[in-house]
């Protein structure tokens, strides 16, 4: 075993996965995967990712010799550089881009563009050195990158304790009128289509909060563009609840409407805002212009039949 981690529980009633995260450098995604391979053990048993520890528990996590990891050669991908300091890079993530290496991608991914400016080794065994949250391949917007390991795990904190603020437009078929909304639905993904997360009772707490930014009406066809507010960040968690909302977003090919002939090549799903504190800088917030091919398409509609004064910053 390359490393083995011991803790005393002290305050039980956390799930094992949580707990973990909160007292080491591992994400949930790791620890998870280690505790269905059996290397997560309490009072020398193995547990499941779900289990809840209890106070005066030891816990023990053996973590195997990582596998080769994929390529982390650094590569010539151009990137929109929002800010970066010592601590952090943040980027505005073109759509298409991948942002770590996997199977299926082993290069060309957003790691890659920034791999030698990074010095974190948490992830780097996974190909995923700095990485605190994701975006889909095919989501556009603004994205952190951590540059050392003493700044991923403060972001990362951040993130499991629902610090981060993070603002998406979506721009959906349909119009849910002008009073903000709430979807609180509980996500899984669907065992039939591994590509896909389900609504279904006794999936993972999620909740969006949503809020019309502006509407477009042409005949019995309307879009509207939404400011969306994630107070969970689950794998596709918008997305699949826009579209239990009945206002997929345009253009979605997993969610999205059928028949969608909007000739968007992706969905129209784009990370706008982030405020997050960075370690020596403070608070701030990094705001993610349209991309450009959303732009095209808003104007192709024309103007808008009723907007709000946010609809200004986003033109």
């Amino acid at each position: 075993m390359a490393e083995r981690i011991a803790l005393r529980v002290e305050d039980g009633g956390q799930r094992v996965d949580r707990f973990l995260a909160a007292h080491s450098l591992l994400s949930r995604s790791a620890i998870a995967r280690l505790a269905r391979e059996g290397h997560v053990r309490v009072d020398g048993a193995a547990v499941e990712p779900s289990y809840k520890v209890r106070s005066g528990q030891e816990l023990v996590v053996d973590v195997p010799d990582a596998a080769p990891a994929l390529s982390l050669g650094a590569e010539d991908i151009p990137i929109d550089v929002l800010y970066e300091d010592d601590d952090a890079i943040v980027l505005n993530k073109p759509a298409g881009l991948v942002v770590h290496p996997a199977y299926g991608h082993a290069s060309g991914t957003l790691v890659n563009a920034v791999v030698g400016r990074i010095s974190a080794e948490t992830g780097r065994a996974a190909a995923r050195p700095g990485i605190v949250h994701r975006l889909d391949k095919d989501t556009s917007g603004v994205l952190v990158v951590a540059k050392t390991d003493v700044a991923q795990l403060a972001l990362s904190r951040q993130l499991q304790s629902r610090q981060f603020r993070k603002e998406y437009l979506a721009l959906v078929w349909g119009d849910p009128g002008e009073r903000p909304a709430v979807v609180e639905a509980p996500l899984q993904r669907d065992a039939d289509d591994r590509r896909r997360m389900v609504i279904r009772a006794g999936g993972r707490d999620s909740v969006t909060q949503f809020v019309r930014i502006a509407a477009w009406r042409s005949g019995a066809e309307r879009q509207a563009l939404l400011h969306v507010t994630p107070i969970t960040g689950r794998t596709h968690q918008i997305r699949a609840h826009l579209a239990f909302a009945r206002i997929p977003i345009v253009g979605d090919p997993v969610y999205g409407k059928r028949g969608d002939r909007s000739g968007l090549e992706r969905q129209f799903l784009h990370a706008w805002r982030l405020t997050v504190r960075l370690p020596h800088a403070g608070e701030r917030t990094f705001t993610a212009p349209l991309a450009p091919d959303l732009v095209a398409y808003l104007a192709s509609l024309g103007t808008p039949a009723v907007a709000t004064s946010v609809w200004e910053e986003v033109r």
